[in-house]
């Protein structure tokens, strides 16, 4: 399968990211029914970062998916998490801009960071020996 240009992998991240909030959320509330809230929560985001990491593995960066990817794939989440928090600090706390609409403006600018950790652990090749 031939690799995509990295214009194409940056649209298809996006749109896999699309696809993974709406799976993370529809499986959020239906575990919901049964569950309480935080398990609910854990058990739809494992989920859906496992299928983020094949939809991205297939339709992004058409490489094949090997445990270790799969095990360094949270990284991008962890990388996310600490960019939009920081910056959620920055907007809020230091430059005082409303709390409203301050994870949105975050998340953009963690999305080209979150996209290039998901690129190199996605498009390493093996270690060698």
């Amino acid at each position: 399968m031939p690799e995509l240009r990295i214009s194409g992998q940056i649209m298809a991240f996006a749109l896999v990211g699309v696809v993974n909030t709406a799976t993370y959320y529809g499986l959020y509330l239906l575990f919901l029914k049964g569950l309480p809230y935080l398990a609910a929560h854990v058990l739809a985001f494992a989920l859906s970062m496992t299928g983020s990491f094949f939809l991205n593995a297939r339709f992004t960066y058409r490489t094949r998916p090997t445990w270790r990817k799969f095990l360094l794939f949270p990284m991008t989440n962890a990388t996310n998490f600490l960019i939009t928090t920081a910056g959620v600090y920055v907007i809020v706390g230091i430059l005082h801009v409303g709390n409203r609409f301050a994870p949105l403006l975050a998340s953009g600018a963690a999305i080209p960071v979150t996209f290039m950790v998901s690129r190199t652990i996605m498009l390493r090749g093996p270690r060698p020996r």
